[in-house]
């Protein structure tokens, strides 16, 4: 049998608790999952998902000063001006589509 070197990491109760309902139903031992993800790690040289930042907040309107307001209307005043734009029925569509909605 190979050498084994042992890995303690600390995590919330409750995300571990979370983590071994999922691999129990995947009939996979947490050690072997996380032996997965290490060897995952190393055929791709990094982390194997990607990682993103947080997308920026969508704009409120309480969060806008009149003049901002004014410009994000204005920038979509001068999309539909210049012919960018999508109907509902195409954006439903699309999501009919990509999501069955």
């Amino acid at each position: 049998m190979a050498k084994t070197a042992s890995v303690f990491i600390r995590v919330e109760p409750d995300l571990k608790v979370q983590v071994e309902s999922v691999l129990e139903r995947l009939g996979l031992p947490m050690a072997s999952a996380i032996a997965l993800f290490f060897n995952q790690i190393v055929l791709q040289q990094g982390i194997p998902f990607a990682l993103k930042a947080a997308a920026e907040k969508p704009l409120s309107y309480e969060a806008l000063s009149e003049e901002q307001f004014g410009a994000e209307i204005q920038k979509g005043i001068d999309d539909l001006d210049a012919g960018r734009y999508s109907s509902a029925a195409d954006v439903r569509a699309g999501l009919r589509g990509k999501y069955g909605v």
